[in-house]
This record gives structure tokens, sequence and C-alpha cells, in this order.
């Protein structure tokens, strides 16, 4: 977000550009996608594969493919949990050799209708959301005058020291090509 007169420059997170997806019940509803305000907490729920693949659709009718699900550790776990109790995991193994007895007990491709999805952990993510991102219209992008640069801070005998400067944010070139689902109980 530009700055204006004397504030400092701004950042938005990525949920305050979302408007696909879906929210809790009660008085759950998305920012504006402006990056200006964020999402109102609505009423938890569980995560199903329901949720997920309304997220895909409305992001995918809106232009986006989204190929990456971000969630925290315990929703991609939940995700694994999800798609293995509804047997729609095929996992064929074929070996040539004898070898040790590998049990799979995690999901990490979703096959939707509307395109395929890594799931992907974060260690930053709360339980609370999980997205749906199409990295063709997200990246990190610098602030002007801040495009990583170089200063020398002096000498100490024969060592140089030096910082690297930058600013930079987030840029969200398609917000609609996104999805998130909010307000999960992380059950």
């Amino acid at each position: 977000m530009a700055r204006s007169g004397s504030e400092p420059r701004k950042s938005a997170s990525l949920m305050t550009w979302i408007t696909n997806g879906s929210v809790g019940a009660g008085d759950g509803a998305f920012s504006a996608g402006t990056g200006t305000d964020t999402v109102t907490d609505g009423t938890d729920r569980a995560l199903t594969l329901a949720l997920i693949e309304d997220g895909m659709q409305d992001a995918w009718t809106d232009g986006g493919n989204p190929s990456m699900m971000l969630a925290s550790a315990t929703n991609r776990a939940n995700f694994s949990d999800l798609s293995a109790s509804g047997n729609l995991v095929s996992n064929d193994v074929n070996m040539t050799a004898a070898k040790e007895v590998a049990y799979v007990g995690s999901t990490s491709v979703f096959l939707t209708d509307f395109g395929t999805v890594e799931a992907t952990p974060s260690r930053f993510m709360s339980n609370d959301k999980m997205f749906l991102l199409d990295p063709e219209f997200a990246s990190l992008c610098t602030l002007n005058g801040r495009n990583f640069f170089e200063k020398d801070m002096g000498s100490t005998g024969d060592s140089q020291s030096s910082m690297i400067i930058t600013e930079w944010s987030l840029k969200v070139m398609a917000p609609k090509a996104h999805a998130g689902i909010f307000d999960l109980s992380g059950s």
C-alpha cells in the first residue's frame, strides 16, 4: 500500500487481498480485497474436502489455477486424514527387488475438478486458516529505493563489516486467482 505524507510505508498480509473461498458462519466476512482491511472472524468449523474443492472452484472461475495449498502443521495433517479416510488415495508401488514395506500416511497432491494442488505445511501459519495459491499471481517485491543495497559499516583489523538493506512486500497481482479457507477449528 502506498504511503501518504509522513506515514510510514505499509505492507498488507495475504488475507487482506483474498475474497474467494470460505469464511465461517455468523459474522464471518471476507475483506474488501484491497489490502486495507482483513477478514472478519466467523464461527469455527472443521476442515472438509468440500471447503477445499469450493475454494478451488471459486479461484478457477475467476481465472486462477491454484497449485499450492498452504496450511499449518495441524491442518496439513488434518488434510491427510480427510483424504485417506475417504479412500481418495491410491498408491501403486512397483518393485524390481525386495525392499522393506513402507506405510504411506500422507497425502501430498490433491486432484480436484479444478486442478491439482500440492499440500505444503507452514511453520508460521495459525490453525484457523488455509490458503489455495496460484504462484503466477503472487510474489515478493522490493519497495522503491530499497532494492537490496550494501552499506559499508567499517573495518576492525582485517575484517570489513557491511550490511544489506532492503524493504519488501507481498505483491498480489490478481487477488481472485487465490482462495482462503478461514475460521477453521484445527480439527
